[in-house]
């Protein structure tokens, strides 16, 4: 990104900065944050983001497109005249967002606001149409996309919907959302990353910050704003087929992984924690079913990555299909208002799921009723894909009913614009057409890689068949997906339930081992193992599940392997040689009665478009360093089995071998010390939660690795996770578990821990990891 001149009016306690240079990209990222800051103490934020956000910058550095300066693309753009003749205060950028929020509600007529609270499908919404009803929203839904599928396909359609909202006598612009949930897997061309399951096992909420920001990027490619991403739902039943979209079955796996929120959002991309709250934890693992626990369990379980999602200032929420306790969560007051809103201080706008509205009394169709009880029970927008016009009157009666009461309807709205204004898209609404040349660029290929190859986690190595070596001899590939790019990226990949075969751009794990052995071995391949022999050094199973997605995905019988990949292994193993397998799939299988015919078993989860990074692990480029997210069942009758059950695992949870002496995992590409760390609390009465995530950014692995603090406020804490901790008066130690005891470069480990305080909670001064004193974030 070029580097130029801008000048931003920056207001922090009253002082006002000097113009310095910096890049478009920190420029739309500074007038975010300086707007979320000006409405930080209004909406209820945290004292310190509000001091860390700034205050008000001047929007128009978001203008600054991929010209050489803020003046040139104001005037090639068009809008130069629109900023001029900013004659309404709420089309003054250099105003506090929340003033040009009360301007612009005061000037709204009821069908203004209504239209705001709308999300509409774009099979069913034309252009004129979001100029006649004022639609604020719009979204693809899996596999929705125009005719021109190409990031300028996606941009034109955006802007096409964009200059209606412009054309309305308040030119308020829309939000254009999508399920953007491992990478942009909407538009071909797109980097695949893995899906969230796979990247619980790496344990790196940096990488995962950084697959945010990379996302972002190609979200914007695309001419898009809002991702309906991450989801943060904690899968406790390997049976629910959304457990792939799962960063694991602990919610501090899940906490710790919010950052993609912040890599996401830095970026200028709305993002969405999903979906509120208990999806994970329903009864036999169905898919939007009820979920069966008592409040304490739901609040130690699945509430905590919400909380850490809304700490970083996640913009949207959506709520979950899900029952909890009988009770859809649509319609649960208690929960999105009570709890998210009110206790962990949610300042952004929940969204409905797709129709979600329609399920609350459990009848097809949708009521003036339903929509009454979920707006008054706090969802400010609705998606509703199809029938979204009957929505508009239905909701129009029951306010002039009385059902509603405006002030209701004004807090919806003032939710929804202050994100609009906050993201800058009241000064910038066209598509950013620049960011196209993100899309599927080396660079993020890249760090694909990096995730596919951090995320794979080795479980059995029978006599250290495991690394490959790269010179000499011949080596067997076969298995369905081997040469699969659609089975090894899953659901969401281009449609919604994705599909089998070579749908995408990218390298399969067959092309990936070609590549990585060397010319003096020979790779084979048949997808079926017909014509293996023994004269093989080893055979390379690549085999698992089928693409899948919500609902087609549960599974209420069978969890093993079909027939194909049966077969093939018993052709493997009938040559007599080393049978290594490498399981794609969305979550563990039942392989326990087949398991001890293989000499190892490599979890390759769904590595998307990067298969060179399986491969890396197979031959010892990079040796294995991922750890099991879930617990792995001993068969299907153990379901639904977590950590600390009391049933006994194939796996256990945190399980990952690595090879003896193999090379170091990939290293912190900034490393600024030897160590960073970031803590935060939550706060309630005299008790709180603290959430700590440590990070080596050294260049050599620390083994055992240990971190210590102090407390000043008399603090004590009485419980702890994922790390055995100890307090001895203010003094406190964390070390890690037997299965996260090593910190290699640029690895991450997050704990959590329970504590009280006598009335204030002051952070510790520091930090040492080992006696080395950490840098810490804020």
């Amino acid at each position: 990104m070029p580097v130029r001149f801008v000048r931003t009016t920056l207001i922090l306690a009253g002082l006002l900065a000097v113009t310095a240079p910096v890049s478009a990209a920190q420029a739309s990222t500074a007038t975010r944050l300086g707007a979320q800051a000006s409405t930080a103490t209004r909406l209820g934020a945290h004292a310190s983001t509000a001091t860390r956000l700034g205050a008000e910058t001047l929007t128009a550095t978001r203008l600054a497109g991929q010209g050489a300066t803020a003046s040139d693309s104001l005037a090639g753009s068009g809008l130069a005249s629109r900023a001029a003749a900013a004659a309404l205060p709420y089309q003054d950028p250099g105003l506090p967002v929340s003033a040009r929020v009360d301007d612009l509600v005061s000037r709204m007529t009821l069908d203004d606001k209504i239209g705001q609270m709308v999300q509409s499908e774009r099979g069913t919404t034309s252009a004129a149409d979001v100029t006649s009803f004022r639609v604020g929203s719009i979204l693809s839904g899996g596999g929705s996309a125009p005719a021109n599928n190409t990031p300028a396909g996606w941009s034109d359609m955006y802007d096409d919907y964009q200059r209606a909202a412009l054309a309305t006598p308040l030119q308020i612009p829309i939000l254009y959302g999508i399920d953007a949930v491992h990478g942009n897997n909407n538009v071909p061309g797109s980097t695949i990353f893995p899906h969230n399951i796979g990247l619980g096992a790496t344990r790196d909420p940096a990488l995962v910050e950084r697959i945010g920001r990379a996302t972002a990027d190609e979200v914007k490619g695309a001419g898009l704003d809002w991702t309906f991403a991450p989801c943060v739902c904690v899968a406790r039943n390997d049976r629910w087929g959304r457990t792939y979209e799962s960063y694991g079955e602990k919610p501090e796996i899940a906490s710790s992984m919010t950052t993609i929120v912040d890599g996401l959002q830095d970026a200028d991309v709305l993002a969405t924690a999903k979906h509120y709250v208990g999806d994970g934890g329903t009864t036999g693992g169905v898919d939007q079913g009820n979920t069966q626990i008592s409040e304490a369990e739901l609040r130690a379980v699945h509430l905590p990555p919400f909380r850490a999602a809304v700490e970083r200032g996640v913009a949207s929420v959506m709520v979950s299909f899900s029952s909890f306790n009988g009770v859809k969560v649509h319609g649960h007051k208690y929960l999105v208002t009570d709890v998210l809103k009110g206790e962990l201080g949610f300042a952004g706008f929940v969204v409905s799921d797709w129709a979600g509205i329609d399920q609350i009394d459990g009848r097809p169709g949708f009521t003036q009723a339903e929509i009454a009880t979920a707006v008054n029970a706090g969802l400010d927008m609705a998606m509703v894909p199809t029938d979204w016009k009957t929505f508009v009157g239905h909701l129009r009666a029951a306010v002039q009913a009385g059902q509603i009461p405006m002030s209701r309807i004004d807090d919806a709205n003032r939710r929804i614009l202050t994100q609009k204004f906050a993201f800058g898209l009241f000064e910038k609404p066209y598509a950013e057409r620049g960011f196209a040349s993100t899309v599927g660029s080396a660079e993020h290929r890249a760090l694909a890689r990096q995730a596919v190859r951090q995320s794979q986690v080795l479980l059995k190595n029978a006599g250290n068949v495991l690394p490959l070596a790269k010179s000499g001899g011949k080596i067997f590939v076969a298995g369905k997906s081997a040469d699969d790019l659609g089975n090894q990226s899953g659901g969401w990949t281009v449609s919604w339930q994705g599909s089998s075969g070579n749908i995408i751009a990218g390298t399969s794990i067959l092309a990936g081992i070609r590549a990585a052995a060397g010319n003096g071995t020979t790779v084979t391949y048949n997808r079926d193992g017909v014509g293996i022999d023994n004269s093989y050094r080893a055979a390379v199973a690549v085999i698992g599940e089928t693409p899948y997605a919500e609902g087609e995905g549960d599974r209420t019988g069978s969890m093993g392997l079909d027939s194909t990949d049966l077969n093939t292994l018993s052709r493997l193993r009938a040559a007599g040689v080393p049978v290594i397998v490498v399981l794609v799939s969305g979550r563990p299988l039942d392989i326990g009665s087949e398991i001890g015919n293989w000499n190892a078993l490599l979890a390759a989860w769904l590595p998307g478009s990067e298969g060179a990074g399986v491969a890396d692990v197979l031959f010892g480029d990079y040796a294995p360093t991922g750890k099991l997210p879930v617990t792995w069942m001993q068969s299907a009758s153990q379901q639904p089995i977590n950590d600390g059950d009391g049933k006994t695992p194939l796996f256990p949870y945190g399980h990952g071998l690595t090879y003896d002496g193999g090379p170091d995992p990939d290293p912190d590409p900034e490393p600024s010390s030897s160590c960073r760390v970031k803590y935060t609390t939550n706060d309630w009465n005299t008790g709180f939660t603290g959430t700590v995530s440590v990070t080596n950014t050294g260049s050599t692995p620390v083994s055992p690795w240990t971190l210590t603090w102090s407390f000043t406020g008399g603090q004590t804490i009485t419980q702890a996770w994922s790390a055995r901790v100890t307090q001895s008066g203010s003094a406190v130690t964390a070390s890690g578990e037997s299965w996260s005891s090593t910190l290699a470069p640029g690895a991450s480990a997050s704990f959590g821990f329970n504590g009280s305080h006598p009335g204030t909670n002051p952070r510790p001064a520091a930090f040492a990891l080992n006696g080395a004193t950490c840098t810490t974030e804020s």
